[in-house]
């Protein structure tokens, strides 16, 4: 048999090559009780690999129903081969391959809206789980607070039974679910949001009070949104990943996942109606997220983007060739330094090792996580990643020099036109706004600095701040004069 020419399926799996991990339960006895909203490569692999542990270990009414909100494509790969697909862990020693059976079904909602709704009143659904991104919650990232004059809010707010938005199916869902007599599933929110949980809360009680200010109500008095913080790598599947999974599986797998090794999952321990034994498949349940959220946010996260701007503008295609360059090694480095000193941390933590480990992952030659895929959103992920631990900084009189030259980058990237000249495809729910400013500034530090921080839905108060008008403004002309790979050179040397 040529590898690749059979699909992936139920009926197959007892024809995969030897040493590829598969379900370890009959999935005939798996029941839903989640419902996720998001189903891209990072929640396959993230969560629904958690949950398939949780179901190999006996939690078997807690399988998933995945939903897509805009396009059917993960749909339209996954049904016709049972809703299987691979998780190719990918180190510099070698891949595993693990299929997961975690995912029973999905849906396309904008296909239709009624039948994701229906799926989530279900009252074997218990958790309404997210991974959308940070802009899927059509809020104002500086405030937190709800975009009552984003189109899908629109849209939702003059049909509520026919959403588009993620803030609109869990409230029509909610509504329902009360009208029944059902009792509320918990809303676990998995996507990079400074409080996702309380975030989360507020945007969706916020658009129920728009309707119904005793659904608002009864949402906050009954419902739980636990907060949580997620962790790893995941970057685009590519073709030749698809042929690379064939060829080890011995059969066709059209939509795999690759990641790395290393996985955290940090989770509020509160649910309104059970949670699987979430503990025994290795989540770190805890009373508090908001300092594990901080790490990762301002660590992780912070410097990702940091290389993400910076490498993408020095030609460099994947954050590992980024961290080849040793000054974007200590760049990376040197974010993750001083934005350490703005966290407060469990007694035990050992922020030393994250960091050391952060450098490692990013360095990981066998995953290829592109530059301009990291730097996709950047205006709902720079006050999270960048502009909280700069405001802490401020606040103690600390220089914020390096995450002024990320924020920079950020600019000179949104501007539209990389340093030879080519179009950047920047991909961002500003993007035609930041173009506006970019066209009339021109690549003229002391004009595009200040357009850009003054764009409120980014920046809010914070872009009037003197020091950091004048650092941001300093590091963006010198990367028009010298140009992103000596400015970072040079930043580092000092």
């Amino acid at each position: 048999m040529r590898p690749g020419s059979t699909r992936l399926g139920r009926a197959n799996l007892d024809r995969l090559a030897a040493g590829i991990r598969r379900p370890a339960y009959d999935r005939s006895r798996i029941t839903p009780g989640i419902v996720h909203l998001g189903l891209g490569a990072f929640h396959r692999a993230h969560q629904a690999v958690v949950i398939d542990d949780c179901l190999a270990a006996g939690s078997s009414s807690w399988g998933i129903v995945g939903a897509s909100l805009r396009s059917p494509d993960t749909r339209d790969a996954l049904a016709p081969q049972d809703h299987l697909y691979t998780v190719a862990v990918r180190a510099a020693e070698g891949t595993e391959h693990r299929v997961i059976g975690a995912l029973l079904d999905s849906l396309v909602a904008r296909e239709s809206p009624a039948a994701l709704v229906e799926r989530m009143v279900d009252p074997a659904i218990r958790i309404v789980s997210l991974t959308v991104t940070e802009k899927g919650y059509c809020h104002t990232p500086q405030t937190g607070d709800l975009d009552e004059r984003h189109p899908d809010i629109v849209h939702d707010l003059n049909n509520f039974d026919a959403p588009r938005s993620a803030p609109g199916f869990i409230v029509a869902a909610l509504a329902r679910r009360r009208a029944l007599g059902a009792p509320p599933f918990t809303v676990m929110c998995c996507d990079n949001l400074a409080a996702n949980g309380h975030t989360v809360q507020r945007i969706v009680t916020q658009f129920a009070a728009l309707r119904s200010r005793e659904l608002g109500k009864w949402i906050v008095d009954n419902a739980a949104f636990p907060s949580t913080m997620v962790d790893r790598i995941v970057p685009e599947t590519n073709d030749a990943d698809r042929d690379a999974v064939a060829n080890a599986l011995g059969m066709r797998d059209a939509w795999p996942v690759m990641t790395e090794p290393f996985t955290q999952w940090v989770v509020e321990d509160r649910f309104t109606a059970g949670r699987p034994d979430l503990a025994a498949a290795g989540v770190e349940l805890v009373a508090d997220v908001k300092p594990f959220e901080l790490m990762k946010l301002r660590l992780l996260n912070a410097s990702h983007s940091a290389l993400a701007y910076l490498g993408y503008l020095s030609g460099y295609e994947t954050i590992a060739d980024t961290m080849q360059d040793p000054h974007f090694a200590r760049l990376a480095a040197q974010v993750m330094e001083e934005a350490a000193v703005t966290l407060t941390m469990p007694v035990g933590t050992d922020l030393a090792a994250y960091r050391a480990s952060l450098l490692k992952r990013f360095a990981n030659p066998a995953l290829h996580h592109r530059t301009w895929q990291i730097a996709m959103d950047g205006s709902q992920k720079l006050p999270q990643r960048l502009l909280g631990a700069m405001q802490d900084r401020l606040g103690r009189d600390l220089p914020i020099a390096t995450h002024a030259l990320a924020v920079a980058g950020w600019m000179r990237y949104v501007a539209g036109l990389d340093e030879q000249g080519r179009t950047i495809d920047v991909r961002d729910p500003l993007a035609a706004e930041f173009a506006a400013l970019a066209r009339e500034a021109g690549p003229v530090a002391e004009r595009l600095a200040p357009a850009l921080l003054g764009v409120e839905k980014v920046f809010g108060p914070l872009g009037a701040e003197p020091r950091l008008r004048e650092a941001v403004t300093t590091a963006l002309g010198r990367l028009y004069k010298d140009g992103a790979r000596r400015a970072v050179e040079t930043h580092v040397s000092v």
